[in-house]
């Protein structure tokens, strides 16, 4: 099977219209997480039917951001996926030529916003049973700078390569312990969510 891009941009409407729905990115985050899942598997973690859930599947797959998998553990007759890449992009600019898709983007937006909020409000929720081990690291800050376009740009730049690092360094720990290395302390490893915004706004 052929090697995921690392991140895939979504320059059209009708691939941001295909993530852009509640239940596909719900599905599409879980099986980020699970890197190869059935549609039941995913189902049951997303608490849908199996039915619906593999109709979303399929329309996730017509537009190249899920791929079919090597079948895993169960019943080989079920039909397993894999994300295409291992991220997506979506930028502003690919979205700026006419009214239709300034809206289409906006709305996309505020979803992905909303999603990400019900994590981090889960996490509130459940934050005194991580433990305190977990409570250095695990922070919620603003800082409101002055900057110019150009020096913002800077600053984005920067902390995207800074997660990239850091997500490069889990992978190869990972391998590492798949491969029956030494990868240091993996009982300790979990899924972490890293959202950053950055925006200029006026008083």
């Amino acid at each position: 099977m052929a090697e995921k891009e690392r991140d895939r941009r979504i320059q059209d409407m009708g691939t941001l219209k295909a993530l852009a729905h509640p239940l596909r990115m719900r599905l599409y985050r879980a099986l980020t997480l699970t890197g190869t899942a059935t549609a039941s598997q995913l189902a049951e973690q997303v608490d849908e039917a199996v039915s619906l859930a593999s109709y979303h599947l399929r329309k996730l797959a017509e537009h190249g951001l899920i791929e079919a998998a090597e079948p895993g553990s169960g019943d080989g007759r079920e039909r397993w996926w894999r994300p295409a890449s291992d991220g997506v992009r979506i930028r502003d600019e690919d979205f700026r030529d006419a009214p239709e898709q300034i809206a289409a983007h906006t709305a996309a937006s505020r979803l992905f916003f909303a999603q990400r909020s019900d994590m981090y409000l889960r996490f509130l929720d459940e934050r005194p049973h991580w433990g305190e081990q977990w409570a250095p690291g695990a922070v919620s800050s603003e800082a409101v700078l002055r900057l110019t376009p150009a020096e913002l740009a800077e600053l984005t730049g920067e902390m995207l390569a800074l997660v990239r690092r850091y997500d490069e360094l889990g992978r190869a720990a990972e391998a590492a312990e798949a491969a029956g290395e030494d990868a240091g302390d993996a009982e300790g490893r979990e899924n972490v969510a890293v959202h950053t915004y950055a925006f200029p706004f006026r008083t």
